[in-house]
């Protein structure tokens, strides 16, 4: 075997009906798509992949993801037609996890029926709130009753393994009762959920109001108290916070985003999509036609690419082991800076250290980015520190 092995797959469906206030996603919006232009052009990317060589799919997937963008635009026969494309038999209904994202408004009995069919077995809908004053706000078209049917609709295709977004951390002056949408979507009983903190992005209409002064974001006190509320109300309801934003009921946790925390290789198709081979990491031509005319035309869809030297992999490899309920392993002495920063974790409740590893409490998790940065730069002045920044992301080795 030549290339690197992968058995994840992440691939980018662009097409929405509207884009949303506050996305900076690689979307292209069309009131309707069809499946049949998105599949040829990732066929073509395909057969460029597997003459590069640089990648050598497994004969069976462990996760496959449609992300976008909206997918369930592209109708009931789009994840077939993604299926000719990376080999029906690199699917198995028994072992591979297969997750297409979905918006409530688009998601139809039709759709759910053609996507069960076709081997999809996992879905995510981007609910975002359950409030009609929020949606409008945010540009979403469902309505506030949309999620709901949405999920009966799923669940009478057949669907058990589904979860569901929501955004916290709205800017001030938008009306919004956070604790009724974690009531709403209790009530709903979803395996999983995702829960993002709002951000501005400088390319979209909310980052550029954020620049003028029109609109005030959630100060870090609110921020901090509506992820916190959320952790709480969750963990009692009986959900395992296993990741920042991920919360999930046991033997429900999402394989494929678990790949991307453990620094697993995987492969990335379409439009603005990226891929990760443990050293490398290249990201696709954003925007929808430009990535079409390449693949069509034969040629790399590549935007540009980095390597990871030792520095750069251990400060991910620090970030990455943080940001989940696993933790970090302890790859320094007991009385370095290291021990000294961790110490310091531990002692204001930020930390806890349990069978060699270092794991962060939700208010850790608040300021992990800060967290990070911080013990990286004591690995600096640590003799004891034995990261040495390997690819299967094990810094002792």
């Amino acid at each position: 075997m030549n290339g690197v092995a992968v058995s994840s797959i992440y691939v980018h469906a662009p097409f929405c009906a509207r884009r949303c206030f506050y996305c900076d996603f690689a979307v292209s919006v069309r009131s309707a798509a069809t499946p049949s232009p998105w599949a040829e052009a990732l066929a073509a990317e395909w057969r460029w992949v597997a003459a590069e060589g640089r990648f050598e799919v497994a004969s069976t997937l462990d996760t496959l993801y449609v992300g976008g963008g909206t997918p369930s635009l592209l109708g009931p026969d789009a994840m077939a037609a993604l299926a000719d494309v990376v080999g029906v038999e690199r699917i198995d209904p028994d072992r591979s996890e297969w997750t297409a994202e979905a918006n409530p408004e688009s998601f139809t009995p039709e759709v759910g029926r053609g996507w069960r069919a076709s081997g999809v077995n996992r879905l995510s809908f981007g609910t975002q709130s359950f409030q009609d004053t929020v949606l409008r706000w945010m540009g979403r078209l469902h309505g506030a009753e949309g999620s709901a049917r949405a999920l009966e609709t799923a669940r009478e295709a057949g669907f058990t393994e589904i979860s569901v977004d929501l955004i916290f951390g709205l800017p001030d002056g938008v009306e919004r009762d956070w604790a009724y949408d974690l009531d709403r979507v209790l009530a709903l009983d979803v395996p999983h959920l995702s829960l993002y903190g709002l951000t501005a992005e400088s390319a979209t209409p909310l980052g550029r109001g954020v620049a003028e002064g029109r609109i005030v974001m959630a100060d870090d006190g609110r921020y901090a108290e509506e992820f916190l509320e959320a952790s709480e109300r969750l963990r009692a309801e009986g959900y395992e916070h296993y990741e920042v934003s991920s919360f999930a009921r046991p033997g429900h946790r999402s394989r494929h985003n678990s790949a991307y925390w453990n620094g697993s290789a995987y492969l990335g198709l379409g439009n603005g999509a990226h891929s990760f081979t443990g050293t490398e990491r290249r990201w696709n031509t954003r925007e929808w036609e430009d990535y079409r005319a390449a693949a069509l035309d034969g040629r790399s869809a590549i935007a540009d690419r980095e390597s990871l030297d030792p520095q750069a992999r251990r400060l991910e490899t620090i970030w990455l082991g943080l940001r989940t309920s696993a933790g970090l392993p302890v790859f320094w002495g007991p009385d370095g800076a290291c021990a000294r920063v961790v110490e310091a974790w531990k002692a204001d409740g930020r930390a806890h250290e349990g069978d060699g590893r270092i794991v962060l409490s939700p208010v850790g998790w608040l300021t992990l980015d800060r967290l990070t940065v911080e013990l990286d730069r004591a690995c600096d002045r640590d003799p004891s520190c034995r990261a040495g920044g390997s690819p299967d992301g094990d810094p002792s080795s």
